[in-house]
């Protein structure tokens, strides 16, 4: 459940496939203790914290003999819970957010709005290639979930690069660096719901 003043939230969720831990502080400073039994998936969730400072604790385990479906869409889906739980009435916020980031030869662009309106554009180029440990389809599937239940809109894609790996942590990074511009307090526009509506969670 989400504090008051500290904007955090922990959740967890177990069912017949995985069981899933997941605690949030938006307004941490990039400390992260993950562990999926993935290595890869591991290091996806930690570029999350690290460059969104924000303080992630993210414990998982799953059906893996049938592969890595079941686990990273758990993940994905417990990690947008909690966040969308950390942000509350998301009063204040600056509710929108984008990113292009580098890496070597890589660019990846990442833009998001804390709408309550979830929605996922993502291109990848990642489909029927392995990125490490893990298929390729399953990093989009990952933000795709992460949308879904964070209740936002969430639009991502490569727009260079050769490596697997680089495309799918510049992704990362552009994610964390899109959810840091958007969670942030707007002192402009203290305790205000950022929308001509009213709210922004119903």
């Amino acid at each position: 459940m989400a504090e008051a003043d500290a904007r955090t939230a922990s959740l967890a969720r177990e069912t017949g496939e995985t069981n899933v831990s997941v605690t949030v502080n938006l307004d941490g400073q990039g400390q992260y203790d993950v562990d999926t039994g993935n290595g890869f998936l591991d290091h996806m969730v930690s570029q999350v914290a690290r460059h969104g400072l924000f303080d992630i604790t993210l414990k998982a385990k799953g059906d893996v003999h049938t592969g890595w479906h079941h686990l990273v869409e758990d993940v994905a889906i417990m990690l947008g819970r909690t966040f969308n739980q950390a942000l509350g009435d998301a009063r204040g916020i600056r509710r929108m957010g984008h990113a292009i980031v580098p890496l070597d030869e890589t660019l990846a662009m990442v833009s998001v709005d804390f709408s309550g309106r979830p929605y996922a554009v993502v291109e990848t180029t990642l489909e029927g290639v392995m990125v490490e440990t893990l298929p390729g389809d399953l990093v989009r599937h990952f933000l795709e979930s992460f949308a879904t239940e964070g209740k936002l809109n969430l639009h991502a894609k490569v727009l260079a690069g050769e490596s697997p790996h680089h495309k799918a942590e510049a992704l990362c990074k552009a994610l964390a660096r899109a959810l840091r511009d958007a969670v942030e307090l707007d002192p402009r526009a203290p305790g205000q719901v950022p929308s001509t509506k009213g709210t922004i969670t119903g």
